[in-house]
């Protein structure tokens, strides 16, 4: 076990997934963040099936830092619910890991 995250986040179009991007890498809450177009989200909203295209955000943290993330996603997303996830990630190659823990700003 690490103490690396994933954290998964949908944004409404790309503009607002780079400058989300942008702000958590800069604000020293993520070491990198991976934006993946054209992703579409079937889900319950408010008692109804909505179909949306979004973009996702895989962004790479630290358990420690994950609490400025989440706050930064929240302060900053357009959406009153936004998607934050955190996955644990169980392994992975050292190397990464260790640019990963080092390159999130205390």
């Amino acid at each position: 076990m690490t103490d690396a995250f994933i954290v998964f986040c949908a944004c409404p179009n790309h503009s607002e997934a780079s400058q989300l991007a942008q702000a958590v890498v800069s604000g020293g809450a993520a070491a990198c963040v991976n934006i993946v177009p054209a992703v579409e989200s079937v889900y319950r909203w408010q008692g109804k099936i909505e179909t949306s295209q979004e973009v996702l955000l895989l962004i790479k943290t630290t358990r420690d830092r994950f609490p400025l993330l989440r706050d930064l996603i929240v302060k900053l997303h357009s959406y009153d619910t936004p998607e934050v996830i955190a996955v644990s990630v169980e392994d992975g190659s050292q190397k990464y890991l260790a640019w990963l823990g080092g390159n999130i700003a205390e």
